[in-house]
């Protein structure tokens, strides 16, 4: 038994020490993830940001925000820079505060309404899910516009790119975000593929770099 339980020990530890090898694998994929998406919403924004701004401040058809045109540049502008520093590794900790913010702001803003999940969902996936009814309301929209393609349309056509569906659009979305840049703030951008990693590292010289800077 005591030799069965060292074998497994060492085994375990081996696997340990790889897994920690490998620990700036994480914060790395997390970054290429999550840049690419708020680097194109911010510069969508920036883009439109006449209509943005209409959007935040309108309180029929929009968000009915104050200050509407401040808050578009803000929210265009901290995701723009936020995907560049998160892409380049770059004061990752810093970039995630705000865009935790931005992400925040919009789950409350313009899809708490809505419930939880953002796809259309057939049935309930997630026990904390508060809209359910929106999902039973999706599916009889969904299956009363494609009965209306089905009759008055080229249905095949329209759906050679994709099945015709029904967004819920939820928070689902702005909270895995959230959660996914919250991790970030705890691991930083990681050791080798960050700017942080070797900024940080040359400033402590060339010895080895507090623990800090691995992440």
């Amino acid at each position: 038994m005591e030799r069965s339980s060292g074998w497994f020990n060492r085994l375990y530890g081996s696997f340990l020490r790889l897994a920690s090898a490998t620990d700036w694998l994480g914060p790395l994929a997390l970054r290429l993830f999550l840049a690419p998406i708020f680097i194109l919403a911010g510069i969508n924004k920036l883009g439109h940001i006449g209509d943005v701004a209409a959007w935040f401040g309108n309180p029929d058809w929009g968000l009915g925000l104050p200050a509407p045109q401040l808050l578009a540049w803000m929210a265009a502008l901290t995701e723009l820079l936020g995907g560049v520093a998160l892409l380049l590794g770059l004061g990752v900790r810093l970039a995630t505060v705000p865009l935790m913010f931005v992400m925040v702001v919009a789950a409350a803003t313009a899809h708490w309404q809505y419930g939880w999940h953002a796809l259309p969902e057939q049935t309930l996936t997630m026990p904390w899910e508060w809209r359910e009814d929106l999902i039973a309301e999706a599916v009889a929209r969904k299956d009363k516009a494609v009965e209306l393609l089905k009759a008055h349309g080229n249905y095949s056509w329209l759906t050679e790119a994709g099945s015709f569906t029904v967004l819920k659009n939820g928070i689902e979305f702005a909270a895995t975000y959230f959660v996914m840049l919250l991790a970030l703030l705890g691991t930083g951008g990681g050791r080798y593929a960050s700017l942080d990693y070797w900024i940080c590292r040359r400033s402590h010289g060339r010895g080895q770099p507090p623990q800090d800077a691995n992440r």
